[in-house]
Formats: C-alpha cells, structure tokens, sequence
C-alpha cells in the first residue's frame, strides 16, 4: 500500500487540522501547550508510517518553507494585536529589556554548558547553537496566554516577539562572524538594522495606500504574497526581514496614529480598517494552519532514542535550570514580586528548530546532538503547562462561585469561536485613534 498517495496525504492532513482544533480546546481547558500534543501526534505518525513499511521521506525542505511562513504569520498575528498608546510605553520598554538581555544572558550560559560538555565546540560556535536555545517561542506563549489578564498576556505577546526579531538578528549575525566575506561588523550590522526599519516603513505605507483602492474581492492573499516576496528579498539583502512584518502590522493595527497632517488625507480609514479586520481573520487561521503542519512533521522527524542519552540530559537540564534563574532574576528586577505565571512561560519552539536547521555546514560541530533541541523544548513547555495549571488554581481559589461560573462560560465560549470578532476589533480601533501614543 502506497502510504504518501494523493488521498492518503488529503486525509492525513486534513485529519491532522481537524485533531489540531481540538486540541486547543483541550489546551485552554488543561493549559497543556497543544504543541506538545502536536509534537506527539507527529510522533505517532512516525511509527505509524515505519509499521506499515513507508519510505524515507526527507521531511526538512517542507519543515523549513512551513517554518519561515510560520514564523511570518505568528509576527504578523502579534503585530496586528498590539496597539500603540501612551499608557503601554512602559510596558513595551519592560518587555523589551528582558527579552533582549534574557537573550543576551542565556545564550552565554547556554555557550559556556556547551563549550564545557560538547567535544570539538569552540565558544563561537557554542554561541550559535546557543542562539536557537534562548529563544522565546511566540508560536507556543500567544496561543497559551489568552486566558492570563490583560496585562500580563501584553507583556507574552510584546516580550515572545521581540524576542524572535532580536533572537535571529543575533543568530545571523553571529553566522557572519563564521565567514569573513560576509561579515559587516558591528557599524554594518547597525546600518542594515536602520535601512529595514525605513524599508519597513515606506513599504508599510505603500501597501496601505495602494491596497485601499484596489476594489477587487480577492486581495488578501495578494496583500500575503506581497509581504513574503519582501521578507525573501530582505533575506537575500542580508536585511532582518521580521522587522518589516512587525512594522507592517504594527502601522495597519495603529493608522491614526502613523496617518496624520497630510498623510491622513491619503488614507480611506473605512476601506484600510475593512482590510486589517480581514487581514486579522485570515493571519490568525494562516497561523493555525502552518503552526500545526510544522510540528507534526517536526514531530515525524524527530529520534526519540536521544532523549535517553545521559549526555544529552546532563546538558539539557544545565540549560534550562540557567534559563529559569536567569528569567528569575530579570522578572523580580523589572516587574517586581508578582511574576507568577511569567517566570514559567518560557516555552522554546519552532524559532528554535528553524534556527537550528539553519546552521551551515562550515559552522556545525558533529559533537551536538539534536536532543538537547527536542529535550530543551518538551521541558520548558512542561514547566510552562505546571505553572499555568498552578496559576489557574491558584485564581480559581480566590474566586466566588459565581466567578468560576462565569469563567467557566468564556472559556466555552472562546472554544466555540473560530473567527475573531470584528465589531470589537472595530471598537478598539476607535480607542486606539483617541489616545495615540
């Protein structure tokens, strides 16, 4: 029986996506990450496929293209959430001074455990393979936080993408540093940095303003297309692509705010505010989809047999016992004592694997085994999934009756919701154009 058949492949998928939604309705229910659940399922599959005598597929051409549009459509999704007003300023400058230093500090740590316990690992490469480890995975802590207050899911959602953009603007830039050719320096690092920025503003506006009068029905993939040719080509000009998303979003979701003086005579805010509602909707399920995809079929190609390494364990537990210190430490500094949930929720994910794949051969040392990947990341997201299960009952504690009722009805209510609802995104829109920052 041929397993990778055309309708097999259909009913795999579709079968996967359906398994998918149900799980994160079990997520929201448990707070166990439905990555993991994905990354099992994966698993299954696996075996599945070697039982019934499948041939060897090489899986990573497609696990990397699912993993940058991934990426894409997670940041764009945060971007269009975030909305720019005077109050959150403060909350932004905190968010982005853990996620930078957190970065910074462990993958350090994370270098001088590898560099110690790993043959052959200088402290430049330890520091690329350290890279991918400190990464905050946006792809597992945005759909994780819904149910946190308003508060603390802002700080996840700023805190995991910044630390995306600022993870792989450090991972290239380090990869630079392999080869003399292409390396820049810190001024040309610097520079790149400010041209994306501009080039993420110009095309920002280009986009809005041509978009808004384009009458066809069929623009939003259009609108898609137009934003991964840019990230591909702010690739290949060694540019940090995710910075033109983030700012793409950043601009539709904060139009009054970026669109004023003569700017706010070119803008059509009805026909511009009905494109960021649709554009919002279909993001959000682009992600699902690719989200799911990837880890399934990280889950397919992944070895269990190295979680059993005592080497692998040894130097996994070392680096996510340095990850929790460290994040201790930066939480009570800049938030004070009431830093739970947040000190747990520091899941590592698709970022990591992506990056790691990444890594050229010129750069590689044979001695790394890729379990401490899969190792690193089923154990952050384990004690994510304690401390939110802690959190919650430790909230339910102190709620009425009546609370846990209603709480209860939100949370059926939000399962049952596939579509967000564009009247609030509308309503919030009006706030945000009556207290820009």
């Amino acid at each position: 029986m041929e397993i990778f058949s055309s309708y097999n492949v259909i009913i795999g998928i579709s079968f996967t996506i359906i398994l998918s939604f149900i799980f994160n309705g079990i997520s929201k229910k448990t707070n166990i990450p439905a990555v993991l659940m994905l990354i099992i399922l994966g698993i299954i599959f696996q075996y599945g496929i070697k039982a019934f005598g499948g041939v060897t597929v090489d899986f990573f051409p497609m696990l990397e293209v699912l993993g940058i549009v991934g990426l894409i459509m997670i940041v764009l999704e945060a971007a269009l959430e975030l909305k720019l007003k005077r109050e959150k300023l403060v909350p932004i400058l905190k968010s982005l001074a853990i996620a930078l230093i957190g970065l910074v500090a462990s993958a350090y740590v994370a270098a001088i455990i590898l560099k110690a316990l790993i043959e052959g690992m200088t402290m430049q490469s330890a520091l690329i393979y350290a890279t991918p480890l400190s990464i905050l995975s946006s792809a597992i802590i945005i759909p994780s936080v819904s149910g946190l207050s308003d508060a603390k899911k802002e700080f996840h959602v700023y805190e995991s993408t910044f630390s995306d953009i600022l993870g792989i603007m450090m991972f290239y830039f380090l990869l630079g540093k392999v080869n003399p050719a292409e390396d820049t320096g810190v001024t040309g690092f610097l520079f790149g940095l400010i041209l994306t920025v501009v080039i993420s503003l110009v095309a920002s506006y280009g986009i809005i303003l041509i978009f808004q009068k384009i009458k066809s029905q069929v623009k939003l993939f259009l609108l898609i297309a137009v934003l991964l040719l840019l990230y591909g080509l702010g690739k290949k000009m060694h540019l940090s692509s995710l910075i033109i998303i983030l700012i793409f979003g950043l601009v539709i979701a904060n139009m009054k705010l970026f669109f004023k003086g003569k700017l706010e005579k070119l803008l059509d805010f009805e026909k511009a505010k009905a494109i960021y509602h649709e554009l919002h909707v279909i993001t959000a399920e682009t992600a699902f989809v690719v989200r799911t995809l990837f880890f399934v079929i990280f889950g397919i190609t992944i070895t269990l047999s190295s979680l059993f390494d005592l080497k692998v364990t040894l130097i996994s537990i070392l680096i996510i016992i340095s990850i929790y210190i460290i994040r201790y430490g930066l939480l009570r500094l800049f938030i004070g004592k009431d830093i739970s949930p947040q000190l747990f929720i520091a899941p590592r994910g698709l970022i990591t694997v992506l990056l790691f794949y990444a890594i050229p051969a010129d750069a590689s040392v044979p001695g790394f085994e890729p379990g401490i990947l899969l190792f690193v990341i089923i154990g952050t997201s384990l004690i994510m999934t304690g401390g939110m299960i802690h959190h919650k009952k430790k909230i339910n504690k102190e709620m009425t009756p009546e609370e846990i009722e209603a709480s209860a009805q939100e949370e059926v209510t939000f399962i049952m919701d596939t579509t967000t609802d564009l009247s609030d995104i509308e309503t919030s829109m009006d706030d945000e154009s009556e207290n820009p920052l």
